[in-house]
C-alpha cells in the first residue's frame, strides 16, 4: 500500500502541474473577490461512486484548508440529483482545483459503474469478475480500486504479484513445461497461471499442477469441456472478448473467474457536476 500511496501522490501532483493551477489567469484576475464558499457535487446520472480519496487529495494539494464532507462514498450507488459531497472553503481554491478533482472522480466512477453492471450479470453464477492490467498508465491502483468499489475483484496488480505464462512466454521458453519449470525454479513462492489456447495445452498445464489456467478466447462449448476435464484441479479463468452481452453465457460454463479488460479501457465517465451554491 506504500507504493500505492506514492503513486497516488505523484499522479495528483502531475495532474495539477499539467493544469497549471498556480497560474490560473481567470481565478487570479478575480482574487480580490475571494470569499468563503460552499460547493455541492451532485450526480447527473445513475452510477456508482469511486475516487473520493483522490478527489479530496487534489483539493488539499491546492488548499489544505478546504473541507470536504462526503454523503455518498466509494461504492455507493447514486441517482440523478443525489448529493455526493460538499466542499467548503476559499472560493478561489475550489475553482482552481475543481476540474482536476472532477477528472479523477468522474473517470473512476465510470469504472465502478461499468464494473457493477458486469457484476450484476454474474449474480446467478459462481464465476467471479476480474479486471486486467489494461489500465490507464499511471492510474493502475486508482482504477483497480474502482473495480473493487464496483463489486469486482483484482487479478494481479502488477508483474510482481504472480507469474502469468502467456503465449509469447511459451514461445520464448520453447513450451509450457519449460516455461513453468523455469518460473518455479526462479520464484518458487509465486503462484503460476498459464494461458492456453486449446484442450491439449490445458491438459499439459494441469499435469504440471499450476494454480490457475486462463482459457483464452475459448468457444463456449470448449470452455464447458475444459471445466469437465479440469475436475477442480486448477482454478479456471475465461478471458477474451468479454462483453455485457455475452458474460452470462461464459459464466454458465462453470469457470471460476471471468476477466474483462473493458472494465478499465472501455468505461464511460460518470456525469457529475460541482456548483458553488453560496457562502460557507
Amino acid at each position: 500500500m506504500d507504493l500505492e500511496h506514492r503513486c497516488l501522490k505523484k499522479i495528483v501532483r502531475l495532474a495539477l502541474e499539467e493544469d497549471r493551477v498556480d497560474d490560473d489567469v481567470t481565478t487570479l484576475s478575480l482574487a480580490g473577490l475571494d470569499r468563503p464558499a460552499r460547493a455541492e457535487l451532485r450526480a447527473k446520472e445513475a452510477g456508482v461512486i469511486s475516487g473520493i480519496e483522490v478527489f479530496t487529495l487534489v483539493l488539499h494539494e491546492v488548499d489544505p484548508q478546504l473541507e470536504v464532507a462526503v454523503f455518498a462514498g466509494d461504492g455507493c450507488e447514486v441517482k440523478p440529483g443525489d448529493l455526493v459531497l460538499e466542499v467548503c472553503g476559499s472560493e478561489r481554491s475550489i475553482l482552481r482545483g475543481e476540474r482536476t478533482a472532477l477528472n479523477f472522480l468522474q473517470r473512476l466512477s465510470g469504472v465502478a459503474t461499468l464494473t457493477r453492471a458486469f457484476v450484476e450479470k454474474l449474480a446467478p453464477y459462481r464465476a467471479v469478475l476480474l479486471d486486467t492490467r489494461k489500465t490507464t498508465p499511471g492510474m493502475r491502483y486508482l482504477e483497480k480500486n474502482a473495480v473493487r468499489h464496483g463489486g469486482g475483484r483484482n487479478h494481479r496488480l502488477n508483474l510482481e504479484d504472480m507469474a502469468m505464462v502467456k503465449d509469447n512466454h511459451i514461445v520464448m521458453a520453447g513450451g509450457i513445461r519449460a516455461a513453468v519449470e523455469r518460473v518455479r525454479a526462479a520464484f518458487p513462492q509465486k503462484a503460476i497461471e498459464v494461458e492456453v489456447k486449446d484442450i491439449a495445452e490445458l491438459e499439459e498445464a494441469l499435469a504440471l499442477g499450476v494454480e490457475l489456467v486462463m482459457l483464452d478466447n475459448f468457444p463456449l462449448a470448449l470452455a464447458s469441456t475444459a471445466v469437465a476435464i479440469n475436475r477442480g484441479r486448477a482454478r479456471l479463468e475465461i478471458s477474451g472478448n468479454v462483453t455485457l452481452e455475452n458474460i452470462a453465457e461464459k459464466a454458465a460454463s462453470g469457470v471460476d473467474f471471468i476477466s474483462a479488460g473493458a472494465l478499465t479501457h472501455s468505461f464511460r465517465s460518470l456525469d457529475l457536476n460541482l456548483k458553488i451554491v453560496g457562502a460557507k
